[in-house]
C-alpha cells in the first residue's frame, strides 16, 4: 500500500512542465501534541470551482517528500485546485487517528473554500491504496460539524461531493474472499500490522478484527455515499480487485451513483497511470459541475 504515494504516481509523466498555477506551501490545517500537520494548496490560473483533496499516503505513511507536482499539474490544467494532504504517519499515529486527520483536513479545506477560489459544495477526494481508503472512510462517515463549536473549522462538515480512488483496500474481514480476515496474511500483518495496533504480534484475534472492521470503509457506507469511481489493476497482489468489486456491488445496491474500472494485467501501480487519473477528473467534472 506504500506504492501509490510514494512511487505509481511519480510514473506519471516527468517532463518539464509551464508554471502555471501557484502553489502555497505547508500549510497548517491542524496541530496536535506539538505537531503541525499541513497541506500543499495548488492554484490553477483559472479555476473551475472544484476541490480535488488528495490523500498523500501509502501504506498510512504521509511526507512532504510525497506530494506530487505531475499530479497536481494534471487538475490544474483543467481548472481543479488541489489540496495535496500530509497526515501523521503510523507507527506513531494509528488509523484512527489520521482518519480524525483527515476529516478535519476536509472541514479546513470547507472553512476556507472562498479563500481558494473554490466551492464549498464541489469537494471531490481521492488517493490510492491507503490514501485510497482514507477517502471512502471520510465518504462513508461524512462527520456533521458542531455549529456551536467554538473553532470555526470544526463547525464545518467533513462530507465530500464526489469521490475517486485507486485501489483501495475497503473490508478488512473479507480480504480477497468472504471470512478472510487482512492480517492473516503474514506479509501485511508485518508490513502494516502496527498501523492499527500497539503490539500486533500480542494483540488478541477477537481485538485485530474489531478494530480492522472499524476501520474498513464498506461497514459504514450507506445511501448517502457520494459519487464513487474505482480503478483497480485486476492483477493486484497486495490490495485484491475484489476490495473494489465488492463496494461498487454494494453501492449499487444502495442507489448510490459508482463505477469500477478494471485495469487488465497490471498490480498495484503501473506505468502511464496519468490515463487513469484523467478518467477520475472526468468522473468529478461530470459529477459535480
Amino acid at each position: 500500500m506504500k506504492t501509490f504515494g510514494i512511487l505509481a504516481l511519480s510514473l506519471l509523466v516527468t517532463t518539464a512542465y509551464s508554471q502555471d498555477f501557484v502553489r502555497k506551501s505547508d500549510v497548517v490545517y491542524m496541530k496536535q501534541d506539538g505537531a503541525a500537520f499541513t497541506m500543499d494548496v495548488f492554484r490553477p490560473a483559472k479555476q473551475n470551482g472544484i476541490a480535488v483533496i488528495f490523500m498523500v499516503s501509502g501504506g498510512w505513511v504521509s511526507n512532504h517528500n510525497s506530494i506530487n507536482t505531475e499530479l497536481a499539474k494534471q487538475c490544474t490544467d483543467r481548472g481543479f485546485t488541489v489540496f495535496q494532504v500530509v497526515h501523521g504517519a503510523q507507527p506513531r499515529y494509528k488509523v484512527p487517528e489520521i482518519v480524525k486527520q483527515v476529516q478535519r483536513a476536509v472541514r479546513f479545506v470547507r472553512s476556507h473554500a472562498s479563500e481558494y477560489g473554490v466551492n464549498a459544495n464541489k469537494l471531490a477526494i481521492t488517493g490510492g491504496s491507503a490514501g485510497g481508503h482514507l477517502s471512502l472512510m471520510i465518504a462513508s462517515l461524512a462527520s456533521p460539524g458542531n455549529p456551536g463549536g467554538p473553532d470555526p473549522v470544526e463547525r464545518e462538515s467533513a462530507s465530500v461531493n464526489s469521490v475517486g480512488v485507486f485501489y483501495p483496500p475497503t473490508d478488512f474481514a473479507n480480504y480477497g474472499k468472504e471470512g478472510f480476515f487482512a492480517f492473516d496474511n503474514p506479509l501485511l500483518m508485518a508490513t502494516y500490522g502496527r498501523a492499527f495496533l500497539e503490539d500486533p504480534k500480542t494483540a488478541p484475534k477477537d481485538k485485530m478484527i474489531e478494530v480492522g472492521k472499524s476501520m474498513s470503509p464498506l461497514a459504514f457506507m450507506t445511501n448517502a455515499m457520494p459519487p464513487t469511481f474505482l480503478v483497480h489493476g485486476d492483477a493486484d497482489m497486495l490490495v485484491p480487485i475484489q476490495q473494489s468489486e465488492i463496494t461498487v456491488k454494494k453501492l449499487k445496491e444502495l442507489g448510490v451513483k459508482s463505477e469500477l474500472v478494471r485495469v487488465p494485467g497490471k498490480g498495484h501501480g503501473w506505468a502511464g497511470m496519468e490515463v487513469q487519473v484523467s478518467l477520475i477528473l472526468d468522473w468529478f467534472e461530470k459529477t459535480l459541475k
